[in-house]
């Protein structure tokens, strides 16, 4: 493996980003009853408080996170891709806190209310990724840990000898060969003091960690050659051999992934891209932030806990242990949820104002809100593009994706757009882009191909999950203003009119029986053509916003089945389980507050802190279940706005 070629370094650039208490953030309630539901209301929240960027992944999955499918490509332009995009934000500090400026408050996207009565306080959230630990909850309820390095016994594997038989050389060239890259049709390797030991390895080697390869052995000149070609033309390109795997052991193999300041699909690239296998043999159950420590289960076809485990001397910010072989991969969704341990830093509450935010979030909850990253970044949030599909206006789906737009973009994206502005021909803005995987790369391929009449097929060459990410997001735009509608009007109890669900069916909470229901037993739709809504003043509330963007409730099928929208139900309110938490003052912001599982694994003492440091954090600890947001959650203990665009008013410091 050429460790040193892709070595993945764990230390990226981290930003702490803070804001300034001003005027403008009391938020004005009277404001926002004045203003018309198709607006969106200007006003922020409750607190002028500061806290860090957070990207808490909801665990539906591929539909939820989507900016990171995977897009077969040329290899290529793939190494191009990641080079470029592994290079973070740029730009000086200053121009960042500038640009976020014109991003998404919690407002535009109908985040506006709290549950709890305590006064907000100010903390900063992510200073360092590793302040942020998630822990996947699998379909048992076991929590995912990372504590186990050992492999399976199993007398089929290779030897040892199998990862270093090959020279750099020759594994360069049997790559090259494996994935078509040039005219050869079969690979020779010599072999050195020749023994049919020797031979045996360097057979075992080529196929083990070059599925689709096959070997003989031939005379020539006197000397002993393996001779590596493909067993079946293209169609064997990283094909599990089937043949080759013991009938007694399960097909998968199962394991855990620790992985730090990386998301779940790229982490996968980068294995897939180790072990020479296509990315679509692994299966999950749900994907994970970036900006964190995370910990989940992955299972991979016909890849042995052997060849996995050899990863670990090659990649620095990922560990994999726990293996184990199974019979079945993973299903999305599947989980249970996630545990979550949040340390807040710098925080300004008093302890009885964290005791009273911490017993409200274990007793009463928080509004289970879409969170910020459900939305974009950018000036132009993922749900307009939402909307615009669904009224079946192409053109303005086009525009919002490719026009320029103020906000933190990457350089060579700007100067795509500025050419798209300029010349709207996709061949030329094309070129401005090294980076072809990106949504805009890929509809203007799309463009190119079809041509700019037919926007709809050139549209649909962007993956399914991320085009359905943008009619999901209109979905929760309008579930999230429901909901702080819902709130406003009626409070935190169940009324008449309310949904709840039986079983898997929504039924409406009648008035003799209201008595028998709580606030937390009460779901909201989002809007499809397989729901029904509110039988008070929020369901005629649903009927006025669509109607205001142009949409009829009563007619949510598109002409394009994968854009007609079904619907579902969603709690308004979340309860956390297993919520702790405890103070903890500290002097160094660098020194880590908590063990990792890493940590234990590797014997690491937890550093001494001090008793009566400078600074005080929170240390907190839940579970949720799967599609909600910890960062809603922690809006509500802190009681302020999560948006990067109220993070960055004032002070951005940029820690190495």
């Amino acid at each position: 493996l050429h460790c040193a070629l892709n070595m993945e370094t764990v230390e990226m650039n981290s930003v702490s980003l803070k804001r300034p208490r001003s005027e403008d953030d009391v938020a004005n309630a009277d404001e926002i009853k004045r203003q018309k539901i198709s607006e969106k209301s200007k006003t922020k929240n409750d607190s002028g408080q500061s806290v860090e960027t957070v990207t808490e992944q909801p665990d539906k999955s591929l539909l939820e996170d989507t900016k990171n499918e995977i897009i077969p490509n040329e290899e290529s332009e793939e190494q191009e891709d990641e080079e470029l995009e592994d290079s973070d934000e740029d730009g000086d500090p200053e121009s960042f806190a500038d640009m976020m400026k014109h991003g998404l408050t919690e407002s535009d996207v109908g985040i506006t209310k709290f549950v709890s009565s305590h006064k907000g306080f100010s903390g900063i959230l992510k200073e360092r990724y590793s302040d942020f630990v998630v822990h996947e909850i699998g379909k048992d309820g076991r929590v995912s840990h990372l504590d186990d390095f050992s492999v399976p016994v199993d007398d089929e594997d290779p030897s040892e000898e199998t990862f270093t038989v090959l020279s750099d050389e020759d594994k360069q060239r049997l790559e090259e060969l494996q994935l078509l890259k040039n005219k050869e049709t079969s690979v020779a390797i010599e072999v050195i003091e020749d023994t049919k030991e020797k031979r045996t390895v360097i057979h075992q080697a080529v196929k083990s960690l070059f599925p689709g390869l096959e070997t003989k052995t031939e005379d020539r000149d006197g000397k002993k050659y393996i001779i590596a070609y493909h067993a079946a033309g293209k169609k064997a390109l990283a094909n599990p051999r089937k043949h080759s795997w013991p009938k007694s052991r399960g097909s998968y193999c199962h394991f855990v992934l620790y992985k730090e300041n990386k998301d779940t699909m790229d982490a996968i690239n980068v294995l897939s891209k180790f072990l020479r296998v296509k990315p679509n043999i692994f299966s999950y159950m749900g994907t994970k932030d970036k900006r964190a420590i995370t910990v989940q289960e992955i299972a991979v076809l016909r890849i042995t806990a052997q060849r996995l485990a050899h990863l670990n001397k090659c990649l620095m910010n990922f560990k994999l242990g726990n293996f184990s072989y199974k019979n079945h991969p993973l299903k999305l969704g599947e989980l249970q949820g996630n545990h979550f341990t949040v340390v807040l830093r710098n925080i300004t509450g008093t302890d009885d104002q964290i005791e009273q935010a911490m017993h409200s979030l274990r007793e009463i909850g928080f509004i289970n809100y879409y969170g910020m990253q459900r939305f974009g970044t950018t000036a132009v949030p993922t749900y307009q593009i939402g909307r615009a599909i669904l009224q079946n206006n192409w053109n303005e789906v086009m525009d919002l994706i490719l026009k320029p737009r103020p906000g933190a973009e990457k350089g060579y994206l700007v100067k795509c757009r500025e050419e798209w502005a300029k010349t709207k021909d996709p061949a030329a803005a094309l070129k401005k882009l090294p980076v072809k995987r990106c949504v805009e790369g890929q509809l203007l391929r799309g463009l190119l191909k079809y041509g700019m009449k037919n926007i709809i097929s050139a549209f649909g060459i962007i993956p399914r999950n991320n085009r359905l990410m943008y009619i999901h997001s209109y979905q929760s735009y309008v579930w999230n203003n429901m909901v702080s509608k819902r709130i406003e009007e009626y409070g935190l109890r169940a009324v008449p009119g309310d949904l709840t669900l039986k079983g898997a069916t929504a039924v409406h909470i009648e008035e003799g029986d209201v008595d028998n229901y709580t606030i937390h037993d009460v779901v909201m739709p989002l809007p499809g053509f397989d729901v029904i809504y509110p039988k008070h003043k929020i369901g005629e509330a649903y009927k006025e916003m669509l109607v205001a963007d142009n949409l009829d409730i009563n007619n949510m099928r598109h002409k394009i089945r994968d854009y007609s929208l079904s619907g579902a139900y969603r709690k308004i309110i979340i309860r956390p389980q297993n919520v702790n938490w405890e103070v903890v003052a500290y002097d160094d912001p660098r020194i880590p507050l908590f063990s990792t599982d890493l940590d234990k694994l590797e014997g690491k003492p937890l550093p001494v802190l001090p008793t009566d440091g400078k600074f005080r954090a929170l240390k907190m600890e839940f579970s949720l279940p799967p599609s909600t947001y910890a960062t809603m959650a922690i809006r509500e203990v802190l009681k302020m706005d999560t948006s990067i665009k109220n993070q960055t008013q004032l002070n951005t410091t940029w820690l190495r």
